[in-house]
């Protein structure tokens, strides 16, 4: 038995929307290392969505489910870079605070 096949669908929604969103956050989005920071904690807030097939999301989900996953994931990614930003400038605080 192979469960390759299986993903959280939220990842690939969330990657395309910190690619889109990035460039508002210029401290950030040149730093690949970061950007995976704001994935792993925009993730670790959403529910995961596991498919196999896109169209596994387009059965299962009605139209008003997708639009609030969509919104979650928005406002999740959001949150992450703010986060991440936050921490960033913290550190950079403390290291000239030596």
């Amino acid at each position: 038995m192979s469960f390759e096949t299986i993903r959280n669908h939220q990842e690939t929604v969330v990657y395309e929307l910190i690619s889109a969103i990035a460039p508002r956050y210029p401290n950030l989005s040149g730093n690949p290392e970061l950007l995976a920071d704001v994935a792993c904690v925009a993730l670790n807030s959403l529910s995961p969505r596991y498919v196999r097939h896109e169209v596994d999301l387009l059965f299962f989900m009605t139209n008003g489910e997708r639009a609030l996953n969509q919104a979650a994931v928005q406002k999740a990614v959001e949150a992450a870079f703010q986060r991440i930003e936050r921490t960033e400038r913290a550190a950079e605080g403390n290291a000239g605070a030596r």
